[in-house]
């Protein structure tokens, strides 16, 4: 197992941890190997709006073309965007740079496979093993070094995939916090063609700005643009737009696991949900597994992250799955999370005079507390004592009415401990006693 790749690709802060030097040899490595998979095809690259995203961009092409790949650049795009476009171009693999939902300093450089999935754990070994010894890799020269291709044109073919489908919004009203992130310019575009109505906020290209009290890692200013407009509903982009929140008419926030209620539902209504079974993860509030049970649907849960979600998926036959966090994949629609196909999706359930807040209620929340510690080592909580305590004192005080999952995240310095129960002071104060034992230990 390498230390390079994280859950979502190598991650860290930009020009200390993921220096131009590393984004030149991960294009290497990377291109080297693909190149193997790919029988020569160019490579898709895209990128989000953050200050250092120009800087890596011209590393990580610099190096795939020194190992002989074209480059098709696209500029600015979400996320799926480079999944979807890598297998619609018929490129030997995607490479998207962007951290996500993480803090501006941070940067991030992700792979897809030319089927637009994000790579194996053995191909991601491959590419780190290369990264460590790359001298030994080719250098052509003359006519046989690759070349950088302007392809942004490309991603309005993304933008007509995301609206096609989608209902008639004519006389709905709809602000998008696009966080200032890959999302700004697409988003807005796509809800327009549909008809309805688009409120912007936080829809510029300003890497300064991106995901800073905004998008779907703060939905307070949007909340209170959808009030300031009765009838409106918000969608809340992350950095990359990978992933997508809802505030409905009444201002009241609709997760992922909401959505995959409501998506299930209607998806059982056109017979179209293969098995009568979804994905989501250990994350997932008990709530839709409630709504799950009295649909007849089974709810099959996966470790943290999409890409488990998405390996689930394509083991068991299954079209539907996602994160409460927003991830939502569809594989009728895209290989990976699709924040602006996953918007359309649900504005186009609240089309024609209906409301967001009636759909939604499919699904009743349960109390749930997340509580977030930074950290230094991601590991020692695991052999802690104290924490062990903590963890054993609150799974008795839940019994059968609660669960708590202490995890490290994937992406970020932090231990992530989340509660259920059905007293939410109660499971406030349970959570701040297993995060005090993790700081402390």
């Amino acid at each position: 197992m390498n230390h390079l790749f994280g859950t979502d690709g190598v991650r860290g802060v930009a020009n200390e941890f993921l220096t131009p030097e590393l984004a030149f040899a991960l294009g290497r490595a990377g291109g080297h190997v693909l190149a193997s998979h790919g029988d020569g095809r160019p490579v898709v690259v895209g990128r989000d709006t953050r200050l250092s995203g120009p800087m890596l961009e011209a590393a990580l092409c610099a190096g795939i073309c020194s190992i002989g790949l074209d480059v098709l650049a696209l500029g600015i795009v979400p996320t799926p965007g480079v999944a979807w476009l890598t297998k619609r171009l018929n490129a030997a693999a995607g490479v998207m740079i962007s951290a996500s939902h993480n803090p501006i300093e941070d940067n991030g450089i992700k792979f897809f496979a030319s089927d637009g999935c994000k790579l194996s754990d053995a191909l991601e070994d491959e590419i780190a093993a290369h990264v460590a010894d790359g001298a030994s890799l080719a250098r052509p020269t003359g006519t046989d070094v690759g070349v950088i291709e302007d392809r942004r044109r490309a991603v309005s073919t993304y933008a007509e995939h995301c609206w096609s489908g989608g209902a008639d919004l004519g006389g709905k009203t709809i602000v998008i916090d696009a966080a200032h992130g890959a999302a700004y310019d697409i988003a807005p575009k796509v809800f327009e063609h549909l008809g309805a109505r688009v409120i912007k906020l936080h829809c510029t290209s300003n890497g300064k700005k991106i995901n800073v009290k905004c998008g779907s890692t703060d939905l307070s200013k949007l909340r209170e643009r959808v009030l300031a407009n009765p009838g409106s509903i918000g969608i809340a982009f992350d950095g990359d737009a990978d992933r997508a929140l809802f505030i409905d008419e009444d201002g009241a926030e609709v997760t992922g696991d909401h959505v995959l209620a409501m998506r299930t539902k209607d998806l059982l209504s056109r017979d179209e949900l293969p098995q009568r079974t979804i994905v989501a993860t250990v994350m997932s509030n008990v709530g839709l597994e409630r709504s799950l049970e009295e649909l007849g649907v089974k709810l099959i849960r996966t470790p943290v992250g999409d890409r488990y979600v998405l390996e689930e998926m394509q083991r068991g036959g299954y079209r539907l799955g996602g994160e409460q966090s927003g991830h939502i994949i569809d594989l009728h629609s895209n290989t990976t999370g699709d924040g602006v196909a996953t918007a359309v999706s649900v504005a186009s359930l609240a089309a024609g005079g209906k409301r967001l807040a009636d759909i939604a209620k499919i699904m009743r929340r349960h109390p749930q507390v997340l509580v977030n510690v930074v950290v230094a080592d991601k590991t020692r909580y695991e052999t802690s004592e104290p924490v062990r305590e903590a963890i054993a004192h609150t799974q008795v005080t839940l019994g059968k009415n609660g669960r708590i999952l202490v995890r490290p995240s994937g992406t970020e310095p932090l231990i992530r401990v989340m509660i259920e129960g059905q007293e939410e002071e109660q499971i406030r104060e349970l959570a701040q006693r297993v995060a005090d034992a993790i700081r402390s230990g």
